[in-house]
C-alpha cells in the first residue's frame, strides 16, 4: 500500500513538473530541450549514483524530488520500513506537489492568455 502511496506522489510530481515545462515552451522543440536540462539530471541523481560518494557542490539532488520517491521505494521495498520511517519523505513529495501546483498557477496567468 505504501509503495502505491509513493508511486502516485510521484506521477503527481511529474505531472507538476511537466506542466511547468509545458506553460514555458513555445513549441515541441523547446519541451525536448528542457528535458535535457530538467529530467535527465534527475535520473542520475535520484540514487542511481550514490550520493555519499559526490563532492559536495554535487549534492543537489536534495532539490529533485525523485530522489524522495526513489529513497522511500527503496526503503520500503528493501528494507521493509513502514510509514514512520518514511513519513518525511512523503512531505517532501507532497511539498514539491504543492510548490510547483502554486507555481504553474501563478505562471499561467502569466505567460499564457485566457
Amino acid at each position: 500500500m505504501l509503495c502505491i502511496l509513493i508511486m502516485i506522489l510521484l506521477a503527481f510530481t511529474a505531472v507538476s513538473t511537466g506542466t511547468l515545462i509545458s506553460i514555458f515552451a513555445n513549441n515541441e522543440f523547446q519541451v525536448v530541450q528542457f528535458i535535457t536540462i530538467i529530467i535527465i539530471p534527475q535520473i542520475f541523481f535520484s540514487g542511481l549514483i550514490p550520493i555519499d560518494t559526490l563532492p559536495f557542490h554535487l549534492e543537489i539532488s536534495y532539490i529533485m524530488p525523485v530522489y524522495y520517491g526513489c529513497t522511500a521505494l527503496h526503503n520500503v521495498m528493501v528494507k521493509g520500513c513502514g510509514i514512520e520511517q518514511i513519513w518525511d519523505y512523503l512531505v517532501a513529495l507532497l511539498l514539491f506537489i504543492i510548490v510547483l501546483s502554486v507555481i504553474n498557477t501563478f505562471a499561467l496567468k502569466k505567460y499564457r492568455k485566457m
